[in-house]
């Protein structure tokens, strides 16, 4: 990336804390796939602290307010609304202190939503991960591409009270051992590069194994290293592990893969605008091209960066010839009622989620992704029309929105008959001699915008 530098320069001016060695430089590390130390990090939590020190930054500013407790219901645009053209003019939002949406109008809007991981049972991701973004914008008009490619992280803590906590891959980068349950290697047996191999192929080995072994989890060993050294690089992940019981200076973590990433998303341009005019799209949401079919550990954070600092640029350079947005209506909640049915929105959920690990997730077969399609469809059905007649609530908004990203990963894997990257297929285990992207387009939608 040509801007990476100049925005880890923004952020160190921002005021992250990175890192730094005894001689004052910048400490750098390395990861899956990585063949040299190349990435600047906050000790084991850098997503957390460019997080928080921009969050700060934001709260300080006069001219930004911030609101909380709310989510997204849908995008509005001109189509909506039968005007001509097809343009984002804000976006109709719950409010969960009171239950009720409120108009939200813009000239511009910006989706950074995150992913889709939440569609699957075991992931690395916050509750929020559920793809909301990526299916807004779906219905607002907007191609999607590379949705198969969902990365599975192959190391998450096992523990029945730890819920989602990442162990970094950072851990192997600096001499982790994966292990099996009597203490031997494996990694070795599966790629030459051992547990640096990329994290596709350490996932799948993972879950080989696994299976072969009829283990719920196999372990990550850093113990033969100094204490002083794991504490010092690993800080938080040391206090994690001690907390439920597990000294990882004394013994291996417990770990199990998990969807971690989604390298496909919502179509953009280097300025991170989308098929619709005035929206745009950045970060884990966003497909921009730069991750292929397979992440490298550490560009998700700097492409999210680069691409949000291009996308404030673009808006500041046009915002001048963009007119106000028309009047919109408010959200009609007059033919709707209370549910007394939420048991179904669990239950669907938590049908949603296991199809998709069984059949949608680290190998798959045609078989399989036929009978997640026709899982999805019973459960689009059922969703929509239970959307229709009830007023929304959160835990509806985000079952129609994994719902429907859950779709589209399926529908893109369905066209893939090759295994490449992320996507792996028994029934086509090879590669195709043509690389191309999967791109899904709804019945209308306009071409990037000049």
């Amino acid at each position: 990336m040509e801007h990476g530098k100049e925005s880890i320069d923004w952020l160190i001016d921002s005021g992250v804390d990175f890192t730094r060695d005894r001689d004052e430089h910048y400490h750098l590390t390395r990861e899956g796939g990585h063949s040299h130390r190349r990435i600047i990090h906050a000790a084991d939590a850098t997503g957390h602290a460019v997080s928080t020190t921009l969050t700060s930054q934001a709260e300080a500013r006069p001219n930004i307010e911030l609101m909380s407790g709310r989510v997204a219901v849908d995008l509005i645009t001109n189509r909506k609304l039968s005007l001509p053209g097809n343009r984002c003019v804000g976006a109709y939002i719950l409010n969960l202190e009171d239950n009720h949406v409120e108009l939200f109008r813009a000239r511009f809007t910006v989706i950074a939503t995150g992913g889709a991981s939440k569609a699957y049972r075991y992931t690395t991701n916050p509750d929020g991960a559920s793809g909301d973004g990526i299916a807004m914008a779906w219905r607002a008009g907007c191609r999607v591409a590379n949705m198969e490619f969902n990365q599975f992280h192959p190391t998450c803590l096992y523990h029945p009270h730890a819920k989602s906590f990442l162990i970094t891959e950072a851990v192997r980068g600096e001499g982790g051992l994966l292990k099996l349950p009597d203490g031997s290697r494996f990694m070795d047996r599966f790629d030459e590069r051992g547990e640096l191999a990329p994290r596709d192929i350490v996932a799948r080995a993972i879950d080989h194994e696994m299976k072969r072994l009829g283990a719920d989890h196999l372990y990550l060993d850093i113990s033969h290293k100094p204490a002083d050294f794991i504490k010092h690089h690993f800080p938080t992940i040391y206090e994690k592990c001690l907390g439920f019981g597990i000294d990882i200076t004394r013994e291996p973590i417990p770990v199990v893969p998990a969807a971690h990433y989604t390298c496909g998303g919502v179509m953009s341009d280097e300025r991170a605008r989308t098929d619709v005019n005035q929206l745009y799209v950045v970060g884990e949401a966003a497909f921009t091209g730069l991750h292929g079919a397979n992440r490298m550990a550490s560009n998700s954070l700097l492409e999210c960066l680069v691409y949000g600092r291009a996308a404030a640029a673009d808006i500041t350079r046009r915002e001048a010839d963009i007119p106000p947005p028309p009047e919109a209506p408010d959200w009609d909640e007059s033919q709707v009622r209370d549910s007394d049915e939420d048991v179904v929105i669990s239950h669907n959920w938590d049908e949603l989620r296991h199809f998709m690990w069984d059949y949608v997730g680290i190998v798959r077969t045609t078989k399989r992704l036929q009978r997640a399609k026709h899982r999805v469809d019973l459960l689009s059905a059922e969703i929509g029309e239970f959307y229709s007649n009830y007023r929304v609530t959160n835990d509806l908004l985000e079952l129609r929105n994994l719902v429907t990203v859950s779709d589209l990963i399926i529908c893109s894997a369905l066209q893939r008959r090759e295994s490449r990257g992320l996507h792996y297929t028994l029934d086509y285990p090879g590669l195709l001699n043509e690389v191309r992207d999967t791109v899904l387009v709804p019945t209308t939608y306009r071409t990037l915008a000049p």
